[in-house]
């Protein structure tokens, strides 16, 4: 099993800054990819941003610019950097973990528990 704890979630006003972290543990050995999903309030989960192993990092369409994936796929750490944030950004942010690969479908093999975003205008 792995274990995915995120931090960093906050009130922020928009406009402004907030970077995420997120840190597995357990039986990593197998994790080849890692991301950045939210969902907010009575919308579907989306793809926020993920790292997979070999492959240059992939944004969804609305943090295209804003946001920035960072992290080690070895020491198992991942971050987000989130710049001119916005109230449409407000959210509950979840990290993800596969053995395989994270797209926008949302199937992931681990998840954690989530760390919530709120951007005020």
């Amino acid at each position: 099993q792995v274990q995915l704890v995120e931090s960093g979630g906050g009130l922020v006003q928009a406009g402004g800054s907030l970077r995420l972290s997120c840190v597995a543990s357990g039986s990593t050995h197998n994790i080849r990819a890692m991301g950045w999903y939210r969902q907010a309030p009575g919308k579907q989960r989306e793809l926020v941003a993920a790292m997979t192993s070999g492959l240059s990092p992939n944004y969804g369409d609305a943090v295209k610019g804003r946001f920035s994936i960072s992290g080690d796929l070895v020491k198992d750490t991942l971050y987000l950097q989130m710049n001119n944030v916005q109230p449409e950004d407000t959210a509950v942010y979840y990290c993800a973990a596969d053995q395989i690969i994270l797209g926008t479908g949302g199937n992931a093999d681990y998840w954690g528990r989530g760390t919530q975003v709120t951007v005020s205008s």
